[in-house]
């Protein structure tokens, strides 16, 4: 067995953090030795089983001297294998010397600056993409693996749970849905989405169509403000933060990623789980699983006339949809299953392990 410590300073449940908990849960179920190490009172601890250790640092930023020591304490006590650190505050704050244990992987799921994460011994590229941008700063070939990320299992909500969602948005049985998860932050492409969705028809085939956003974020107020000068205020929906999001997209007919950047596209695999079509953007990570009008539709990066174009053909066209969702569920079992992402992850210890 081998024994793991996890690391992150993030404190809400974005693509990183979500992962993170499926990931640490996924190797205590497979009997592996897993420690937590995460801010207090984040929505992170509630979510990881209750028998996996959990230490509390705050983390403040990354020059958070005093969380340096606790992390290099704790680590000190737990004597793991490996040490593995989640975006850039917990990889900045862990220190682990060259040639003793633990080695230090740090997982990368965006374009970040290299720099930062230099001093790790080895790391872990949610895409491609990811991988050759470390490559390309000089990172060593033997020390990168690309690993991509799992979603939990799929369990079909209840119709009558739908149908009061419908209810509570005000959204009638017979709409077409266009839903959107991600944080309200410029990369996602909120601002683009609403300027495509003004351009498609109010009504395809007699039915209305509705767009929503699930999230929250520094832009929420502006782009509220933004649907509304637009002329489209009545026909979006802002459920906010949502810890039940995934049901959103079970509701929706198509879900769309309009992001600028994207390390991987978690919303993707998600949509993919509960076999929706998936329209995307073609920033980096989605354009790494998306085969283009195979097991999803991708279009150019801030051209709202080309989402909305797609948005509308998708929208008209039923068998189109349906064989989109049908291939995209094939290639998330076939690539992004648990049991396939937490044995690479798993292989890719033992492969450090046996190197020193």
């Amino acid at each position: 067995m081998i024994a793991s410590a996890h690391i992150i300073g993030g404190e809400a449940l974005g693509g990183a953090e979500l992962f993170y908990t499926r990931l640490v849960n996924a190797l205590r179920a497979r009997q592996h030795s897993a420690l937590a190490i995460t801010v207090a009172d984040s929505r992170i601890s509630a979510r990881l089983d209750a028998q996996i250790p959990q230490i509390h640092v705050p983390m403040w930023g990354v020059a958070d001297l005093p969380s340096r020591w606790r992390i290099g304490r704790a680590l000190r006590e737990h004597r793991p294998d490996i040490v593995q650190t989640y975006m850039g505050r917990a990889t900045r704050l862990t220190r682990v010397a060259p040639g003793r244990r633990p080695i230090h992987v740090a997982r990368l799921g965006g374009y970040y600056t290299p720099h930062g994460y230099r001093h790790a011994h080895a790391w872990v590229a949610a895409s491609p993409g990811i991988r050759d941008h470390l490559l390309q700063h000089g990172f060593p070939a033997d020390r990168i693996f690309h690993i991509g990320n799992f979603v939990a299992p799929y369990h079909p909500s209840p119709a009558a749970t739908l149908s009061g969602l419908r209810r509570e948005f005000d959204i009638p049985e017979e709409a077409l849905i266009v839903t959107a998860v991600g944080r309200l932050h410029p990369v996602k492409g909120f601002d683009n989405l609403l300027r495509a969705f003004a351009k498609v028809a109010p009504r395809i085939q007699d039915r209305p169509v509705y767009l929503i956003v699930v999230g929250d974020g520094p832009m929420a107020t502006k782009l509220s403000r933004q649907a509304g000068q637009l002329g489209i205020g009545r026909r979006v929906r802002w459920p906010g933060w949502r810890d039940d999001a995934g049901r959103f997209q079970e509701l929706a007919d198509l879900c769309v990623c309009s992001s600028s950047q994207e390390g991987l596209g978690n919303v993707i695999l998600e949509a993919w789980a509960r076999e929706r079509a998936v329209l995307s953007t073609r920033a980096q990570g989605p354009a790494n699983i998306i085969t283009d009008r195979e097991n999803g539709w991708l279009a150019p990066i801030g051209d709202a006339a080309a989402l909305a174009s797609a948005m509308e053909l998708l929208l008209r066209d039923d068998s189109l949809r349906r064989q989109l969702a049908t291939d995209g569920n094939r290639t998330l079992l076939a690539q992004y299953s648990e049991d396939a992402i937490v044995n690479a992850y798993l292989d890719c210890y033992s492969t450090l392990l046996r190197s020193r």
